[in-house]
């Protein structure tokens, strides 16, 4: 927003739109909220704003209990931007910081720290290590509400170097101990006695009794139904309307065996899947919302956004790590995933005065772009091509197995360091080769038009791959309507067609997939999106049958 006036305006309005896109804090109380916060609002001369969450910690601010700031989703300015502040918060997300440090933040962005710490500072208020230590404290505030993980235990899981550093900071941010935080947590003692089980032991390394290791003791579901739930259960907060049931579709299409399944009938269903993480591995599970809920306050400890029409909701997860440090982490790539940090509003507001993608727009309200959960992953079924069992015999030959099945989970994907061998056929073999000596990055913070330019480069992958993975496993919402794009932008007419559709092509390229007026799951080339077709009644616009053409491309990606 352009001035604090505007702010104050969404303030007053309770406006849910502006859920992470900043906070403020009322000086009289010394709480820092949300803009959708359902308390009272407060006198314009005692509010002041910040950019981030960090930055009103810092200012000395705790968070509201009430509105639960810390949860909000993230801005979806992070998922456009490609300078410096934008992939350091991609990578910061992704929980750089508080494995490699500020150092190795820096070393990644290809800057000093000072420089890093300069830029963070002059547009969020805060440097790495705030950004990085309200991200700890958050996890360390789910830890303590939704498990009965031994309060050390937890410190170190949530990232903290020191039981002294955690306990002051969730004094600092939270206002009470600890032990407090877990008691105000209501039902989440509930929750927590339901998870002991899967919570770390210390003489077993923080793994997860319910997590990969431990499948085979999990009751199995009953086919058609969700299964029970395990795990540490999470809320994944999103804002403005979300059309799961297309995302859904994507990924079920596109589920490789053994490393993804989908359980339960359309409406119901719960996407599933294994992760390789930074210190273990995990199993993810999400469910699909089953329609219009009955809006209602959860938990403290669970993820809500603010609970008004459709400003909002969220998708029931449940995570079982082998170690709960890749908590966060874990997180994030869900998020990536699902595209929960999208704003569906700007969206709409940019492709819904088109006349071609206006018509589509308003018959999916908050279509996303599904991102990645693992970028290497996604690069390597892409490039290999064909449908899911394709990269499914790749997993069983090269992936990681796990110690028991869990339903249809059997395996981590392969790393790319697994698929460097002589018989690895090409193009696999060199992109993984590339990708394992670093030659080509596409972590959260990895230069897109670098990646996508070294991407295109390599023998069998070609621009439009090179798009699609841009798109996908970098998470670029500014791509899809056409290859070439960093010479080729802002020359086209920036009033008509996709120019006018920046910097939203990829959901403009969802729109297209989904209603068939591109090929299935294909990168256009240059002209063949016009922008200037009319779609005259969204009832006529084809693939909107229950099994959509989009989700049924060829690729394993």
């Amino acid at each position: 927003m352009r001035d604090d006036e505007a702010r104050y305006e969404a303030v007053t309005s309770r406006d849910a739109r502006f859920d992470g896109e900043f906070f403020f804090a009322v000086v009289t109380t010394g709480i820092y909220c949300r803009p959708s916060c359902p308390a009272v609002t407060p006198k314009r001369v005692n509010v002041r704003f910040f950019p981030s969450a960090a930055a009103a910690q810092a200012a000395g601010f705790r968070a509201c209990r009430r509105c639960r700031p810390d949860a909000v989703p993230g801005s979806a300015e992070w998922n456009v931007r490609a300078d410096l502040v934008g992939r350091a918060m991609r990578l910061i997300g992704d929980g750089v910081v508080d494995r490699e440090g500020v150092g190795g933040l820096a070393q990644r962005l290809g800057y000093s720290p000072r420089q890093v710490q300069r830029q963070l500072t002059a547009e969020l208020g805060a440097g790495p290590v705030a950004l990085a230590r309200a991200r700890r404290a958050h996890t360390a505030r789910v830890l303590l509400q939704t498990t009965a993980l031994p309060v050390t235990e937890l410190a170190f899981a949530a990232g903290f170097a020191s039981i002294r550093q955690f306990n002051d900071t969730i004094r600092e941010i939270y206002a009470g101990t600890p032990s407090e935080l877990r008691a105000a947590a209501g039902n989440g003692g509930a929750a927590a006695r339901r998870t002991t089980a899967a919570a770390p032991r210390a003489g077993a390394g923080r793994r997860a009794g319910a997590g990969p290791r431990a499948g085979a003791g999990r009751p199995e579901a009953v086919p058609g139904h969700r299964s029970a739930p395990a795990g540490i259960p999470l809320r994944l907060a999103y804002r403005g309307p979300y059309a799961a049931a297309e995302i859904f579709d994507f990924l079920q299409l596109r589920a490789v065996p053994g490393v993804e399944e989908t359980r339960g009938p359309h409406g119901e269903r719960t996407y599933r899947r294994t992760l390789r993480l930074t210190q273990g591995s995990g199993i993810a599970e999400v469910d699909e919302p089953a329609g219009p809920r009955r809006r209602r306050r959860p938990p403290a400890g669970l993820v809500c956004p603010a609970a008004r029409g459709t400003d909002g909701g969220w998708l029931e997860c449940r995570l079982r790590l082998t170690d709960l440090r890749d908590l966060s982490t874990a997180v994030q790539r869900l998020r990536r995933l699902f595209d929960l940090d999208a704003d569906p509003y700007a969206v709409a507001e940019r492709l819904g005065a088109d006349p071609l993608l206006g018509p589509l727009v308003a018959e999916r309200p908050g279509l996303r772009s599904p991102g990645a959960a693992d970028p290497e992953e996604l690069a390597v079924r892409t490039v290999l091509g064909g449908p899911p069992e394709h990269a499914a015999a790749l997993v069983r030959r090269y992936g990681t197995p796990l110690d028991a099945a869990d339903g249809g989970l059997t395996h981590l994907f392969p790393a790319p360091g697994d698929l460097t061998g002589e018989e690895v056929a090409e193009p696999v073999r060199t992109l993984c080769t590339a990708l394992a000596d670093g030659t080509l990055t596409l972590d959260a913070g990895a230069d897109r038009g670098a990646a996508e330019r070294a991407l295109a480069a390599l023998p069998g992958v070609g621009p439009r791959a090179a798009a699609y993975l841009r798109m996908r496993a970098l998470g670029d919402p500014d791509v899809g309507t056409a290859p070439g794009r960093d010479q080729e932008r802002g020359a086209a007419d920036p009033t008509a067609g996709p120019a006018a559709w920046r910097p939203w092509g990829a959901y403009a390229l969802h729109h297209l997939w989904r209603a068939g007026l591109l090929p299935a799951g294909e990168m256009p080339g240059a002209g063949e999106v016009s922008g200037t077709a009319e779609v005259s009644r969204a009832e006529e616009v084809p693939g909107t049958a229950e099994a959509p053409v989009y989700a049924t491309a060829g690729r394993a990606g």
